[in-house]
Protein backbone atom coordinates (compact mmCIF):
# COMPACT_ATOMS: atom_id res chain seq x y z
CA UNK A 1 0.00 0.00 0.00
CA UNK A 2 2.87 2.67 1.07
CA UNK A 3 6.16 2.23 2.61
CA UNK A 4 7.06 2.67 6.14
CA UNK A 5 4.48 5.57 7.18
CA UNK A 6 1.44 3.15 8.49
CA UNK A 7 1.11 0.61 10.53
CA UNK A 8 -1.38 -1.85 8.91
CA UNK A 9 -3.98 -3.80 10.60
CA UNK A 10 -4.69 -7.43 9.25
CA UNK A 11 -7.84 -6.57 10.09
CA UNK A 12 -10.56 -6.95 6.56
CA UNK A 13 -14.17 -6.47 7.03
CA UNK A 14 -15.52 -8.27 3.92
CA UNK A 15 -19.18 -8.08 2.35
CA UNK A 16 -21.75 -10.62 3.89
CA UNK A 17 -24.44 -11.91 1.82
CA UNK A 18 -26.02 -13.64 4.71
CA UNK A 19 -27.36 -10.22 6.14
CA UNK A 20 -30.44 -9.36 5.12
CA UNK A 21 -33.15 -5.95 5.77
CA UNK A 22 -36.54 -6.60 5.06
CA UNK A 23 -37.94 -3.54 2.90
CA UNK A 24 -41.13 -2.58 0.85
CA UNK A 25 -41.54 -4.24 -2.51
CA UNK A 26 -43.93 -2.63 -4.58
CA UNK A 27 -45.64 -3.77 -8.32
CA UNK A 28 -47.21 -1.71 -11.08
CA UNK A 29 -48.46 -2.67 -14.38
CA UNK A 30 -45.86 -0.88 -17.55
CA UNK A 31 -48.26 2.30 -18.27
CA UNK A 32 -50.22 1.29 -21.34
CA UNK A 33 -51.88 -1.72 -18.54
CA UNK A 34 -52.12 0.96 -15.69
CA UNK A 35 -55.73 1.15 -13.95
CA UNK A 36 -55.56 3.80 -11.33
CA UNK A 37 -59.15 2.28 -10.09
CA UNK A 38 -57.59 -1.15 -9.81
CA UNK A 39 -53.57 -0.87 -9.47
CA UNK A 40 -51.71 -4.40 -9.49
CA UNK A 41 -50.91 -4.01 -5.61
CA UNK A 42 -55.03 -4.51 -5.41
CA UNK A 43 -54.99 -7.56 -7.20
CA UNK A 44 -52.26 -8.92 -6.08
CA UNK A 45 -54.17 -8.00 -2.25
CA UNK A 46 -57.21 -9.67 -3.83
CA UNK A 47 -55.33 -13.14 -4.46
CA UNK A 48 -54.44 -13.39 -1.52
CA UNK A 49 -57.94 -12.78 0.15
CA UNK A 50 -59.26 -15.65 -2.12
CA UNK A 51 -57.49 -18.20 -0.18
CA UNK A 52 -59.39 -20.57 2.09
CA UNK A 53 -58.54 -20.01 5.49
CA UNK A 54 -56.64 -23.54 6.04
CA UNK A 55 -54.35 -22.39 3.17
CA UNK A 56 -53.94 -18.77 4.77
CA UNK A 57 -53.23 -20.14 8.36
CA UNK A 58 -50.89 -22.41 6.99
CA UNK A 59 -49.07 -20.44 4.98
CA UNK A 60 -48.53 -17.64 7.34
CA UNK A 61 -47.39 -19.80 9.72
CA UNK A 62 -44.73 -20.75 7.68
CA UNK A 63 -43.73 -17.37 6.33
CA UNK A 64 -43.49 -16.36 10.38
CA UNK A 65 -41.35 -19.28 11.19
CA UNK A 66 -39.12 -18.63 8.60
CA UNK A 67 -38.51 -14.83 9.03
CA UNK A 68 -38.53 -15.09 12.35
CA UNK A 69 -34.95 -17.19 12.09
CA UNK A 70 -33.13 -13.71 11.03
CA UNK A 71 -35.43 -11.21 12.00
CA UNK A 72 -36.76 -9.63 15.65
CA UNK A 73 -40.68 -8.50 15.10
CA UNK A 74 -41.71 -10.43 12.57
CA UNK A 75 -45.46 -10.45 13.06
CA UNK A 76 -45.38 -5.91 14.04
CA UNK A 77 -43.45 -5.57 11.15
CA UNK A 78 -45.32 -7.33 8.36
CA UNK A 79 -48.75 -5.74 9.49
CA UNK A 80 -47.07 -2.35 9.61
CA UNK A 81 -46.02 -3.12 5.85
CA UNK A 82 -50.10 -3.94 5.00
CA UNK A 83 -51.19 -0.86 6.84
CA UNK A 84 -48.34 1.30 4.12
CA UNK A 85 -50.18 -0.94 1.47
CA UNK A 86 -54.12 -0.19 2.75
CA UNK A 87 -53.15 3.75 3.23
CA UNK A 88 -52.37 3.81 -0.71
CA UNK A 89 -54.92 2.18 -1.83
CA UNK A 90 -58.38 3.31 -2.85
CA UNK A 91 -60.30 1.12 -1.01
CA UNK A 92 -61.09 0.02 2.29
CA UNK A 93 -59.55 -3.57 2.69
CA UNK A 94 -61.13 -5.79 5.00
CA UNK A 95 -58.68 -8.53 6.35
CA UNK A 96 -58.16 -11.07 9.23
CA UNK A 97 -55.03 -10.57 11.24
CA UNK A 98 -53.58 -13.49 8.82
CA UNK A 99 -54.83 -12.40 5.84
CA UNK A 100 -52.87 -8.55 7.03
CA UNK A 101 -49.38 -10.71 7.74
CA UNK A 102 -49.66 -12.77 4.60
CA UNK A 103 -50.49 -9.35 2.75
CA UNK A 104 -47.25 -7.63 4.20
CA UNK A 105 -45.15 -10.99 3.12
CA UNK A 106 -46.65 -10.33 -0.28
CA UNK A 107 -45.47 -6.77 -0.43
CA UNK A 108 -42.52 -7.00 1.44
CA UNK A 109 -38.80 -8.44 0.11
CA UNK A 110 -35.98 -9.69 1.88
CA UNK A 111 -32.72 -7.59 0.49
CA UNK A 112 -28.89 -8.75 1.45
CA UNK A 113 -27.56 -4.98 0.96
CA UNK A 114 -24.10 -6.29 1.51
CA UNK A 115 -24.10 -9.06 -0.97
CA UNK A 116 -21.37 -8.08 -3.55
CA UNK A 117 -19.18 -5.08 -1.55
CA UNK A 118 -18.46 -3.78 1.50
CA UNK A 119 -16.19 -0.27 1.61
CA UNK A 120 -15.03 3.26 2.03
CA UNK A 121 -15.54 3.46 5.89
CA UNK A 122 -15.89 6.41 8.21
CA UNK A 123 -14.92 6.36 11.63
CA UNK A 124 -16.28 8.58 14.64
CA UNK A 125 -15.68 8.71 18.49
CA UNK A 126 -18.27 7.01 20.30
CA UNK A 127 -20.47 8.80 22.45
CA UNK A 128 -19.82 6.23 25.25
CA UNK A 129 -16.05 5.40 26.04
CA UNK A 130 -16.81 3.64 29.23
CA UNK A 131 -15.00 0.57 28.44
CA UNK A 132 -12.65 1.85 26.45
CA UNK A 133 -8.94 0.84 26.29
CA UNK A 134 -7.11 2.23 28.42
CA UNK A 135 -4.71 3.43 25.95
CA UNK A 136 -7.00 3.88 23.44
CA UNK A 137 -11.10 4.43 22.12
CA UNK A 138 -14.53 3.27 21.01
CA UNK A 139 -15.49 3.88 17.75
CA UNK A 140 -18.56 3.58 15.41
CA UNK A 141 -17.66 2.68 11.71
CA UNK A 142 -20.44 3.70 8.63
CA UNK A 143 -19.64 1.34 5.74
CA UNK A 144 -21.38 1.56 2.12
CA UNK A 145 -22.67 -1.91 1.40
CA UNK A 146 -23.45 -3.18 -2.47
CA UNK A 147 -26.57 -5.77 -2.72
CA UNK A 148 -28.57 -6.69 -5.83
CA UNK A 149 -28.74 -4.30 -8.65
CA UNK A 150 -25.50 -2.49 -8.02
CA UNK A 151 -27.69 -0.29 -5.35
CA UNK A 152 -25.54 1.16 -2.03
CA UNK A 153 -27.08 0.74 1.42
CA UNK A 154 -24.83 2.57 4.74
CA UNK A 155 -24.55 0.00 7.79
CA UNK A 156 -22.64 0.28 10.56
CA UNK A 157 -20.21 -1.10 12.82
CA UNK A 158 -18.55 -1.02 16.52
CA UNK A 159 -15.01 -1.01 17.93
CA UNK A 160 -12.37 0.04 19.24
CA UNK A 161 -8.72 0.88 18.58
CA UNK A 162 -6.04 0.99 21.57
CA UNK A 163 -1.61 1.82 20.26
CA UNK A 164 -0.99 -1.67 21.79
CA UNK A 165 -3.21 -4.14 19.93
CA UNK A 166 -4.62 -2.10 17.10
CA UNK A 167 -7.95 -1.90 15.63
CA UNK A 168 -10.71 -4.70 16.51
CA UNK A 169 -14.42 -4.37 15.25
CA UNK A 170 -16.84 -5.89 16.93
CA UNK A 171 -19.08 -9.07 14.96
CA UNK A 172 -22.33 -7.27 13.46
CA UNK A 173 -25.41 -8.67 15.04
CA UNK A 174 -26.98 -11.51 13.17
CA UNK A 175 -30.40 -8.89 13.64
CA UNK A 176 -31.03 -6.58 11.29
CA UNK A 177 -34.15 -4.11 11.86
CA UNK A 178 -36.69 -3.24 9.00
CA UNK A 179 -37.10 0.17 9.82
CA UNK A 180 -40.62 2.45 10.23
CA UNK A 181 -40.23 5.29 7.68
CA UNK A 182 -41.42 9.03 8.23
CA UNK A 183 -40.55 11.53 5.73
CA UNK A 184 -41.76 13.84 2.95
CA UNK A 185 -43.87 12.89 -0.12
CA UNK A 186 -42.09 10.33 -2.77
CA UNK A 187 -40.60 12.74 -4.54
CA UNK A 188 -37.73 13.65 -1.93
CA UNK A 189 -37.45 16.85 -3.28
CA UNK A 190 -37.75 18.35 -0.04
CA UNK A 191 -38.40 17.64 3.56
CA UNK A 192 -36.54 14.71 6.21
CA UNK A 193 -37.03 11.68 6.26
CA UNK A 194 -36.76 9.74 9.56
CA UNK A 195 -35.60 5.95 9.80
CA UNK A 196 -36.75 4.87 13.29
CA UNK A 197 -34.96 1.26 13.66
CA UNK A 198 -37.34 0.49 16.96
CA UNK A 199 -35.78 -3.37 17.33
CA UNK A 200 -31.95 -2.36 16.83
CA UNK A 201 -30.09 -2.81 19.74
CA UNK A 202 -26.55 -2.06 18.91
CA UNK A 203 -25.47 0.00 15.58
CA UNK A 204 -24.73 -3.11 13.55
CA UNK A 205 -28.45 -3.70 13.54
CA UNK A 206 -29.52 -0.43 11.76
CA UNK A 207 -29.27 0.01 7.57
CA UNK A 208 -29.95 3.09 6.01
CA UNK A 209 -31.37 1.54 2.43
CA UNK A 210 -32.81 3.76 -0.49
CA UNK A 211 -36.27 5.09 0.28
CA UNK A 212 -36.87 8.61 -1.72
CA UNK A 213 -36.80 9.02 -5.34
CA UNK A 214 -33.40 11.13 -4.83
CA UNK A 215 -32.02 7.78 -3.43
CA UNK A 216 -32.97 5.31 -5.74
CA UNK A 217 -30.67 3.47 -6.98
CA UNK A 218 -27.96 4.29 -3.67
CA UNK A 219 -27.29 5.53 -0.17
CA UNK A 220 -23.08 6.33 -1.35
CA UNK A 221 -20.04 6.97 0.83
CA UNK A 222 -21.93 8.28 4.33
CA UNK A 223 -19.22 11.09 5.20
CA UNK A 224 -19.87 10.69 9.43
CA UNK A 225 -18.88 13.20 12.01
CA UNK A 226 -18.98 13.97 15.16
CA UNK A 227 -20.09 17.44 15.31
CA UNK A 228 -19.81 19.56 18.22
CA UNK A 229 -22.20 23.29 18.77
CA UNK A 230 -20.80 25.76 20.34
CA UNK A 231 -22.22 24.95 23.41
CA UNK A 232 -19.93 21.64 23.27
CA UNK A 233 -23.19 19.21 22.60
CA UNK A 234 -22.40 16.69 20.13
CA UNK A 235 -24.02 15.31 17.60
CA UNK A 236 -23.86 12.80 14.95
CA UNK A 237 -24.03 14.53 11.58
CA UNK A 238 -22.66 13.54 7.85
CA UNK A 239 -23.33 13.96 4.29
CA UNK A 240 -24.13 10.69 1.67
CA UNK A 241 -24.35 11.09 -2.06
CA UNK A 242 -27.87 10.08 -2.86
CA UNK A 243 -28.42 8.47 -6.22
CA UNK A 244 -31.30 8.13 -8.59
CA UNK A 245 -29.81 6.09 -11.49
CA UNK A 246 -29.15 9.71 -13.51
CA UNK A 247 -28.47 12.37 -11.43
CA UNK A 248 -25.86 12.85 -7.99
CA UNK A 249 -26.27 14.67 -5.24
CA UNK A 250 -25.35 15.51 -1.20
CA UNK A 251 -28.28 14.97 1.39
CA UNK A 252 -27.42 15.54 4.83
CA UNK A 253 -27.48 12.51 7.91
CA UNK A 254 -28.66 13.11 11.31
CA UNK A 255 -28.07 10.25 14.27
CA UNK A 256 -30.86 10.88 16.85
CA UNK A 257 -30.20 7.86 18.86
CA UNK A 258 -28.72 4.33 18.54
CA UNK A 259 -31.50 3.37 16.43
CA UNK A 260 -32.66 6.46 14.91
CA UNK A 261 -31.72 8.54 11.77
CA UNK A 262 -33.15 11.38 9.48
CA UNK A 263 -32.15 12.23 6.22
CA UNK A 264 -32.64 15.83 4.94
CA UNK A 265 -32.63 16.75 1.49
CA UNK A 266 -29.89 19.40 0.99
CA UNK A 267 -30.82 23.22 -0.48
CA UNK A 268 -28.71 25.54 -2.95
CA UNK A 269 -26.50 24.70 -6.00
CA UNK A 270 -23.26 22.98 -4.24
CA UNK A 271 -25.53 19.71 -2.75
CA UNK A 272 -26.09 19.10 -6.77
CA UNK A 273 -22.66 17.14 -6.89
CA UNK A 274 -20.62 14.90 -4.94
CA UNK A 275 -18.13 14.36 -2.13
CA UNK A 276 -19.05 17.37 0.61
CA UNK A 277 -17.93 17.01 4.23
CA UNK A 278 -18.49 18.82 7.39
CA UNK A 279 -15.84 20.52 9.37
CA UNK A 280 -16.94 19.26 13.09
CA UNK A 281 -17.49 22.15 14.11
CA UNK A 282 -18.03 26.08 13.15
CA UNK A 283 -15.09 28.27 11.93
CA UNK A 284 -15.88 32.16 12.41
CA UNK A 285 -19.11 31.27 13.59
CA UNK A 286 -20.66 29.61 10.53
CA UNK A 287 -20.73 25.90 9.20
CA UNK A 288 -18.35 24.88 6.83
CA UNK A 289 -18.03 22.32 3.99
CA UNK A 290 -15.30 20.87 2.12
CA UNK A 291 -16.72 20.05 -1.45
CA UNK A 292 -15.87 19.51 -4.84
CA UNK A 293 -18.53 21.04 -7.05
CA UNK A 294 -16.79 21.51 -10.40
CA UNK A 295 -15.62 17.51 -10.00
CA UNK A 296 -12.20 18.19 -9.94
CA UNK A 297 -11.00 20.75 -7.63
CA UNK A 298 -11.49 21.08 -3.64
CA UNK A 299 -13.56 23.59 -2.54
CA UNK A 300 -14.43 25.42 1.22
CA UNK A 301 -18.05 26.34 1.45
CA UNK A 302 -19.51 28.36 4.43
CA UNK A 303 -23.57 28.86 5.42
CA UNK A 304 -25.58 30.03 8.18
CA UNK A 305 -27.71 27.08 7.61
CA UNK A 306 -26.97 23.71 7.51
CA UNK A 307 -29.28 22.91 5.05
CA UNK A 308 -28.53 25.19 2.47
CA UNK A 309 -25.05 25.93 0.36
CA UNK A 310 -23.83 28.33 -2.19
CA UNK A 311 -20.75 30.05 -3.89
CA UNK A 312 -17.70 28.34 -2.46
CA UNK A 313 -14.22 29.19 -2.96
CA UNK A 314 -11.83 26.69 -4.46
CA UNK A 315 -8.61 25.91 -2.33
CA UNK A 316 -6.60 23.21 -4.08
CA UNK A 317 -6.60 21.95 -7.48
CA UNK A 318 -4.74 18.85 -9.27
CA UNK A 319 -0.85 19.44 -8.53
CA UNK A 320 0.58 16.36 -9.35
CA UNK A 321 0.74 13.54 -11.69
CA UNK A 322 -1.00 10.87 -8.88
CA UNK A 323 -4.33 13.27 -8.92
CA UNK A 324 -3.74 14.99 -12.70
CA UNK A 325 -7.76 13.79 -13.36
CA UNK A 326 -9.19 15.15 -9.87
CA UNK A 327 -9.12 15.55 -6.39
CA UNK A 328 -11.61 15.34 -3.58
CA UNK A 329 -11.70 14.58 -0.04
CA UNK A 330 -11.93 11.38 1.94
CA UNK A 331 -13.71 12.43 4.73
CA UNK A 332 -14.19 15.76 7.26
CA UNK A 333 -11.50 17.59 8.21
CA UNK A 334 -9.55 16.77 11.53
CA UNK A 335 -8.61 19.82 13.61
CA UNK A 336 -4.88 19.78 14.89
CA UNK A 337 -3.14 22.03 16.83
CA UNK A 338 -1.19 23.13 13.22
CA UNK A 339 -4.66 23.56 12.06
CA UNK A 340 -7.10 21.33 9.60
CA UNK A 341 -6.28 18.17 8.54
CA UNK A 342 -7.92 17.04 5.08
CA UNK A 343 -6.98 13.41 3.64
CA UNK A 344 -7.51 13.68 0.14
CA UNK A 345 -8.12 11.46 -2.68
CA UNK A 346 -6.83 12.05 -6.10
CA UNK A 347 -7.16 10.24 -9.57
CA UNK A 348 -4.41 9.59 -11.89
CA UNK A 349 -3.55 7.79 -15.20
CA UNK A 350 -5.80 4.63 -15.74
CA UNK A 351 -8.42 6.08 -12.97
CA UNK A 352 -6.09 4.82 -10.17
CA UNK A 353 -7.34 6.14 -7.02
CA UNK A 354 -4.49 7.53 -4.35
CA UNK A 355 -4.98 9.15 -1.24
CA UNK A 356 -3.12 12.10 -0.29
CA UNK A 357 -3.36 14.74 2.71
CA UNK A 358 -3.20 18.49 3.10
CA UNK A 359 -3.28 21.34 5.92
CA UNK A 360 -5.97 24.07 6.27
CA UNK A 361 -5.34 27.19 7.89
CA UNK A 362 -7.35 26.70 11.35
CA UNK A 363 -8.77 30.32 11.40
CA UNK A 364 -9.09 30.42 7.85
CA UNK A 365 -9.51 27.20 6.34
CA UNK A 366 -9.53 29.05 2.25
CA UNK A 367 -5.84 28.96 3.25
CA UNK A 368 -3.60 25.96 1.91
CA UNK A 369 -0.54 25.64 4.20
CA UNK A 370 0.89 22.39 3.34
CA UNK A 371 0.29 19.26 1.05
CA UNK A 372 1.65 15.92 0.23
CA UNK A 373 3.55 15.49 -2.99
CA UNK A 374 2.97 11.82 -3.08
CA UNK A 375 0.22 9.44 -2.34
CA UNK A 376 0.39 8.24 1.65
CA UNK A 377 -1.71 5.61 0.30
CA UNK A 378 -2.32 3.72 -2.92
CA UNK A 379 -3.35 0.50 -4.48
CA UNK A 380 -1.07 -2.40 -3.81
CA UNK A 381 -0.41 -4.92 -6.74
CA UNK A 382 -2.11 -7.67 -4.26
CA UNK A 383 -4.96 -5.53 -3.24
CA UNK A 384 -5.53 -3.80 -6.82
CA UNK A 385 -8.50 -6.25 -8.09
CA UNK A 386 -12.16 -5.88 -7.00
CA UNK A 387 -15.44 -4.59 -7.93
CA UNK A 388 -13.36 -1.42 -9.24
CA UNK A 389 -9.82 -1.91 -9.32
CA UNK A 390 -6.72 0.26 -8.65
CA UNK A 391 -8.52 2.20 -6.08
CA UNK A 392 -7.91 3.31 -2.40
CA UNK A 393 -10.78 5.49 -0.69
CA UNK A 394 -12.28 6.31 2.39
CA UNK A 395 -14.73 8.48 3.87
CA UNK A 396 -13.63 9.64 7.46
CA UNK A 397 -10.74 9.15 9.59
CA UNK A 398 -9.98 10.35 13.43
CA UNK A 399 -7.17 11.14 15.70
CA UNK A 400 -6.21 9.80 19.11
CA UNK A 401 -3.76 11.82 20.78
CA UNK A 402 -0.60 12.21 17.74
CA UNK A 403 -1.99 9.09 15.85
CA UNK A 404 -4.21 9.02 12.75
CA UNK A 405 -6.54 6.17 12.69
CA UNK A 406 -7.60 5.57 9.01
CA UNK A 407 -10.51 2.88 7.53
CA UNK A 408 -9.86 2.57 3.92
CA UNK A 409 -11.85 0.66 1.54
CA UNK A 410 -10.03 -1.31 -1.27
CA UNK A 411 -10.89 -1.68 -4.76
CA UNK A 412 -14.52 -0.54 -3.90
CA UNK A 413 -14.48 -4.38 -2.42
CA UNK A 414 -14.05 -4.90 1.47
CA UNK A 415 -12.11 -2.32 3.98
CA UNK A 416 -9.49 -2.36 6.23
CA UNK A 417 -7.33 -0.18 8.24
CA UNK A 418 -4.14 1.52 9.17
CA UNK A 419 -2.57 4.18 11.37
CA UNK A 420 0.47 6.13 11.50
CA UNK A 421 1.88 8.93 13.40
CA UNK A 422 0.71 12.97 12.50
CA UNK A 423 4.15 14.42 13.05
CA UNK A 424 5.47 12.19 10.70
CA UNK A 425 2.52 12.72 8.12
CA UNK A 426 3.13 16.50 8.37
CA UNK A 427 6.81 15.88 8.11
CA UNK A 428 5.64 14.53 4.65
CA UNK A 429 4.05 17.93 3.32
CA UNK A 430 5.61 20.85 1.39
Amino acid sequence: MSDDLFTFSGLHLRPDPSRTVIKPFSVDYPEPFRDAAHPRMRTVIERVLSLDEASCRRDCETTVASLSERHRNVETMLTRRFEEVRACLPETVTASPEQQLLIGAYLSAEYSFEAAALFNPSIVLRMNQDDAPADGLNFILSLRGIGEGHVSSVTFRTGNWSSSNGFHVDDPSPWVTSPRIEGPDESGTSGTTRIICEGSQEPSESVLFPITASQRQGIEDLRMVRFTEEDGTPSFLGTYTAFDGRDARCELFRGTGVNTFEMTVLKGSVPQSKGMALFPRRVNGRFNMIGRQDNENLWLIASDDITTWNGGVKIIGPRYPWEFIQMGNCGSPIELDEGWLVITHGVGMMRNYCMGACLLDKNDPTRLLARTPEPILRPSPGERSGYVPNVVYGCGAIVHGRTLLLPFGIADNFASFASCSVDTLLARMD
